[in-house]
């Protein structure tokens, strides 16, 4: 079954998702695990808040098709621009479209403003589960968009693999009704991102992230909040 996020000064997933929970139950799972997720645990940076760029790029490569499109004007900002979340109950499924959303942007014809206010409409109505602020730590800043923008700069995300961390199915393993208050399952996505821009640029990059989904019986699924921290 599913898995958590991180809690406590030493995991700030789940010292933010927790704190955002006040679910003593799920803070008592979570203090048994906290060695072991905070030692377990490795950074990896998210596609949208490390976006790549001509010269930070892993594989760049020249384009045969010819350089992009001359970068146009920013429709409005706050219009979302990201595609809607899935109808699911799946964490697993949920967890992957999301990070392919994540993963993909086109600065081109999207406004940073705009690119967040549709991630957000993947969070979860109930507001003291949702983490915004875990959300919008993983867009570039306004300024750095804008940057992004003048040099065309546009992504593909793909979703490739997602699990439950092992961690997490086997404390739940030993006390499944740990899940039954907030149904927050924690899900690791890996995948691939591949980013263009002008002049017919191109590289692409391995991502990975760690996810709080949470799915209530009879809703669809809904984010949480994102880890600084990816779990295995």
């Amino acid at each position: 079954m599913p898995k958590s996020s991180p809690f406590t000064g030493q995991s700030t997933l789940l010292r933010r998702l927790l704190i955002g929970l006040g679910v003593l139950v799920v803070v008592a799972l979570l203090a048994g695990l906290t060695a072991r997720l905070a030692g377990g645990g490795h950074r990896t940076p998210s596609a949208a808040n490390s976006p790549s760029s001509p010269s930070a790029s892993s594989t760049s490569t020249a384009s045969p098709h010819g350089p992009s499109p001359t970068p146009s004007v920013g429709a409005i900002p706050g219009v979302s621009v990201v595609a809607a979340p899935p109808h699911t109950s799946d964490p697993i499924a949920y967890a992957k479209a999301f990070a392919t959303a994540l993963w993909s942007y086109d600065t081109r014809t999207a406004t940073q403003p705009q690119q967040l206010a549709g991630l957000r409409g993947w969070l979860t109505d109930e507001t003291k589960y949702a983490d915004p602020d875990a959300l919008a730590a993983q867009l570039p800043d306004p300024t750095l968009w804008s940057r992004m923008r003048d040099n065309g700069q546009h992504a593909v995300g793909e979703a490739a693999e997602a699990h439950l961390p092992a961690t997490w199915q086997q404390a739940i393993g030993k006390d499944p009704t740990q899940l039954t208050v907030a149904y927050i399952y924690a899900v690791t996505v890996t995948g691939k991102q591949t980013v263009s821009w002008l002049d017919g640029g191109r590289g692409a990059e391995d991502r990975a992230i760690t996810l709080a989904v949470q799915c209530r019986p009879g809703r669809d699924c809904a984010l949480a909040s994102i880890a600084t921290t990816v779990y295995p």
